[in-house]
């Protein structure tokens, strides 16, 4: 049986108390949490045999000529048909281009979610195999000076014909948040060394630099949509990680004016219900949305009680969309399925935060969720009353 933990693991956007607690009660035994624990432990095997993923591996050369950039094509841009050379590209809103996946976003994504697998099973269990998976996982890509990625996002998100890259290339990295957590969950491993976290920091913090200066970062930072929400929640989720606690608060002091400017006072965010994937994007805002309330609260702002002064709120957000996607047909446009599975963190978390159980019973009812004691949520989230 594992050493019990006193200490809870440095996270930002997770309870690292509830985590301690959700820890011990899975050494117990608790019938509640063992379905949850046995898939974590099944995706960790599974996740141990995956990458490592790197920048310098793609077949794409950088407009630098350095291959340790990142680089990524804007999603829904394609050739112009009406064009002998098809540039240049045309928007087409929602449909993804495959060839997206052929530069580095989907080889970062699948890091960061091998990462968080492995480092939650080794938060769990204690079995070092997964800590050094994801040790190797994170100095392949950030540390290791043959193959990490350079900290900047220049040529994220390019359009062939009219730029290398867009400031609205920044959300390729909005999971960096949940990764740092992911970092704070390896604290009691050997695998990840204190030259590794300082290494990682260090990288953040250049990361986070070039978030504030460049004209990409100034230009994200400007936009009152889904992107100026994930620019917010990155930039505190690295100020938090790095200690650059001015930047923090700064970031934190602004977030009820970055809620107030996306929610209508029926709680409608207007913004993102006008894309051709209204939904999706209506609930990744709403999600970024949660994640700026969480990483807000160590700055003392209390986002998830706010009401702005039409009535704004993240409540009434989430009702909105609990009434007009899960409890009638949703009627916006949404030209590809929208996957169940995006709600579960959204209503697990809002059970919590508002204290209020319906938002999770509302679960059991989504297609295909009808069993869901298996789900990684059970481990990292905590029930209503916990």
């Amino acid at each position: 049986m594992a050493a019990s933990i006193e200490t809870p693991p440095r996270v930002f956007l997770l309870d690292g108390a509830f985590l301690v607690g959700a820890r011990q009660r899975v050494y117990d035994g608790d019938p509640g949490l063992a379905a949850a624990d046995q898939r974590l432990l099944l995706d960790a095997e599974a996740a141990g045999t995956v990458g490592p993923f790197t920048v310098v591996g793609k077949a794409t050369v950088p407009p630098s000529g350095d291959v340790r950039d990142y680089v990524s094509q804007s999603p829904c841009w394609w050739p112009d048909p009406d064009t002998e050379d098809g540039l240049p590209w045309i928007r087409r809103d929602g449909e993804a281009n495959p060839e997206c996946d052929l530069h580095d976003h989907h080889a970062m994504a699948a890091m960061i979610s091998a990462v968080n697998t492995l480092s939650a099973a080794f938060f769990f269990s204690d079995l070092e195999h997964f800590a050094e998976q994801a040790g190797l996982l994170l100095r392949t890509w950030f540390l290791d000076p043959a193959t990490r990625m350079n900290p900047h996002l220049q040529f994220a998100r390019g359009i062939p014909g009219r730029c290398d890259g867009h400031g609205n290339g920044i959300i390729d990295t909005a999971p960096i948040g949940f990764l740092l957590d992911s970092v704070g969950l390896l604290g009691e491993s050997t695998a990840w060394t204190a030259d590794d976290q300082q290494g990682l920091v260090d990288w953040m913090s250049q990361l986070l630099t070039w978030l504030l200066d460049s004209a990409h970062g100034r230009d994200e930072a400007s936009q009152a949509n889904i992107h100026g929400t994930w620019y917010d929640t990155q930039v505190l989720s690295l100020a938090l990680f790095t200690g650059s606690a001015a930047v923090a608060q700064a970031t934190a002091s602004k977030a009820t004016q970055r809620l107030d400017r996306q929610i209508d006072a029926d709680g409608a965010q207007p913004r993102e219900l006008a894309r051709t994937r209204s939904l999706d994007y209506a609930v990744m805002n709403l999600t970024g949305l949660f994640d700026l309330a969480d990483v807000s609260a160590h700055c003392g702002v209390d986002l998830w009680q706010h009401v702005g002064g039409e009535g704004q709120s993240l409540r009434r957000a989430l009702d909105w969309l609990v009434a007009h996607a899960l409890e009638s047909v949703w009627l916006r446009p949404q030209i590809e399925p929208f996957d169940t599975r995006r709600w579960l963190p959204v209503l697990w978390r809002a059970a919590h935060r508002f204290g209020d159980p319906t938002y999770r019973e509302r679960i059991s009812r989504l297609p295909g969720m009808e069993e869901t004691a298996a789900d990684r949520s059970n481990l990292l989230y905590p029930d209503i009353g916990s």
